[in-house]
């Protein structure tokens, strides 16, 4: 579920168009939508160009190889693993790691994997399955309490001095009297490196 995605309330004057796009707005936030599209979408170029013919005028020109029944399954494993990525998002490792290697399958089985579109789009769309994780709503007192001045709470030393997310800032110096010596002429004249 996207966090920042706008709450939606409906109201009795809107037109049931706002409201399918809504849902479905809703319904596509809560999923890897993108690589399920781009994964489906894959699949038909590995499958139709060893079946295609093209006809220029007189003279059919056929792509069809002995490979075809190969390029069919893997067209159509793709499809079935863009579905799965949209209605069962529990599997998106192994259907994003599925379209990576059935895409590189391709790439020998199929025409150079659909002519390059297929094998492009499977290894986009398997990336997208990888990359996608569902995202966490963050807690009403919690993004409050971040924003509002008037919670700020006294920080010790050891805090206060603390740079951004928990880095170390600068150090005060331990001695200010010798702060504008050099180290040859602090401690008594000694060389403190040695």
């Amino acid at each position: 579920m996207n966090p920042q995605a706008p709450v939606y309330v409906r109201a009795e004057d809107d037109a049931w168009l706002t409201m399918v796009y809504y849902r479905f707005h809703a319904w596509s936030g809560q999923r890897p939508f993108w690589a399920g599209l781009i994964t489906l979408i894959a699949g038909f170029p590995i499958a139709y160009f060893p079946y295609a013919d093209v006809r220029l005028g007189n003279v059919t020109i056929a792509m069809a190889t002995t490979a075809g029944a190969g390029s069919l399954i893997i067209g159509v494993l793709l499809a079935t693993l863009g579905l799965t990525l949209w209605f069962q998002q529990n599997v998106r490792i192994f259907a994003g790691v599925a379209a990576i290697l059935l895409g590189l399958v391709s790439l020998p089985v199929s025409n150079l994997g659909g002519f390059g579109a297929g094998l492009i789009l499977a290894m986009v769309g398997g990336g997208l399955a990888l990359s996608w994780v569902p995202g966490k709503p963050v807690a009403e007192t919690e993004a409050a309490d971040t924003r509002d001045p008037a919670h700020t709470v006294n920080l010790g030393k050891a805090e206060a001095m603390a740079g951004p997310h928990g880095v170390p800032g600068q150090r005060e110096t331990e001695t200010p009297a010798y702060a504008s010596e050099t180290t040859a002429h602090a401690d008594g004249g000694r060389n403190s490196a040695g």
